[in-house]
């Protein structure tokens, strides 16, 4: 299970991290209590938690690369409250999502605090913002409801937003902004002093289930006696989730760094990051180091490849794609159309039919647990994911059943050939993505 990306496909993430060497791969045999696949957030949360809890546990993470390798180290770079395609009318629901997401952000913000991470982390606030005027009134009256149910959302003019045809803004003021790769690789003398095993450039070949778990790799084989899968969009080539994830590349631009006089010229105000109310959602982060990363904002900004593979293989990495993000870019931006791009990459997303993720534990003998399918809403729901599955694997399941996440059922997408053909059809005929 190798995220197979071209070298050239460098987030700027990776800029604006520390100089980075992965741990050596696994080789022989070797047992562990669990075995968590996958270097991202909701590997390295997973492992943070379970030996923090349970250290006297023989904790193994295998990484098929690098730790943020995908997704984690290839995002949009903002942290955000509630849980995509969740929505509620019940202030006592909404807050507890709210709380619940919050508590992902709060996780990151602790990390970073207590072990000196330079992360690019800041909680400057994000927006929403909305493209018409009867949506921005429809999301003001909404925002207004739940300030009053006691979550802290603020409503902004449109001439205050800084994006260009804005009809105004959500502000949620405790959402953010993080650097996953180095957040994640952060993290690694903290796992290996907490005596979690951590082997990189090691991707799992085939996972055969039973009371112990066998996870074949290219030089050993790992024993252990549950499994976490923290692959997301990867996890299907494992032989998990094939018909209820969809792999998904979204592809992405930044620019150089910009001083401070061209943030002031692009309206950008004090806040880390925006989304829109598009289907095919447009967003955009400052980044630590200056950077203005921007994605999506229609068709081309995301790729769907038959059988769902995760190797974005296109020769010329999807200049289209780019071409139409840059023009994306510069509509909501005018004053950036001047300003060079330095990055562009593509990152593959785990795309659930409605939207929603799920965590959960499975198999015949309930030792196979999983998070995934955060469509590309995951960093503070992918940290969230370790405390769940920590608290899951310790046996205590009532903290999360209320959550429209727990043992979530995905709904069932068709086969291949139907997958891809429907998937091109709708998305070109109608300008949106396919849900339910």
């Amino acid at each position: 299970m190798q995220p197979d990306v071209r070298d050239d496909n460098r987030a700027c993430w990776l800029d604006e991290a520390p100089p980075y060497s992965p741990s050596p791969p696994l080789r022989g045999a070797v047992t562990a209590d669990v075995a968590i696949i996958g270097g991202g957030f909701t590997g390295v949360s997973t492992a943070w938690h379970l030996s923090a809890r349970f250290p006297e546990r023989r904790i193994v993470l295998l990484e098929a690369h690098a730790l943020a390798h995908g997704a984690s180290g290839r995002n949009g770079g903002q942290v955000l409250h509630w849980i995509n395609g969740v929505e509620s009318s019940d202030p006592e629901h909404a807050r507890r999502i709210y709380a619940v997401t919050g508590a992902g952000i709060d996780l990151i913000d602790q990390l970073v605090a207590r072990y000196r991470i330079d992360a690019g982390f800041e909680r400057r606030g994000c927006l929403e913002v909305y493209t018409t005027a009867h949506r921005a009134e429809a999301a003001h009256a909404a925002a207004e409801r739940l300030r009053a149910a006691g979550v802290p959302l603020e409503w902004i003019p449109g001439a205050a937003c800084g994006v260009q045809g804005a009809h105004g803004a959500v502000r949620d003021a405790s959402a953010g902004r993080v650097n996953g790769a180095a957040l994640l690789r952060g993290l690694r003398p903290i796992l290996l002093d907490q005596r979690v095993a951590v082997y990189e450039q090691t991707p799992v070949l085939s996972v055969v289930e039973g009371p112990t778990i066998r996870l074949a790799t290219p030089y050993g084989e790992l024993r252990a006696g549950a499994v976490v899968l923290a692959t997301n969009a990867y996890t299907p080539a494992l032989g998990y989730f094939r018909n209820g994830i969809l792999p998904l590349h979204s592809h992405v631009v930044a620019t150089a760094p910009l001083p401070d006089a061209v943030w002031a010229a692009l309206g950008w105000q004090a806040h880390d990051g925006f989304t829109d109310d598009l289907d095919r959602i447009a967003y955009g982060c400052r980044t630590a180091a200056g950077r203005l990363l921007f994605g999506g904002g229609g068709n081309d900004a995301y790729s769907y490849l038959y059988g769902g593979r995760t190797a974005f293989g296109d020769p010329d990495r999807g200049a289209a794609a780019f071409a139409a993000i840059e023009r994306h870019l510069h509509a909501y931006f005018p004053a950036a159309a001047a300003v060079p791009i330095a990055h562009r990459w593509s990152g593959t997303l785990a795309i659930t039919l409605d939207r929603v993720c799920s965590m959960g534990v499975r198999g015949e003998h309930r030792n196979v647990y999983y998070a995934l399918g955060y469509s590309g809403h995951g960093l503070a729901l992918a940290m969230l994911a370790g405390r769940v599955l920590c608290d899951l694997y310790s046996g205590d399941h009532d903290s999360w059943r209320d959550l429209p996440f727990y043992q979530k059922r995905l709904p069932r997408l068709p086969p291949e050939p139907l997958r891809w053909l429907g998937y091109q059809l709708y998305t070109r005929l109608t300008g949106r993505s396919p849900r339910r």
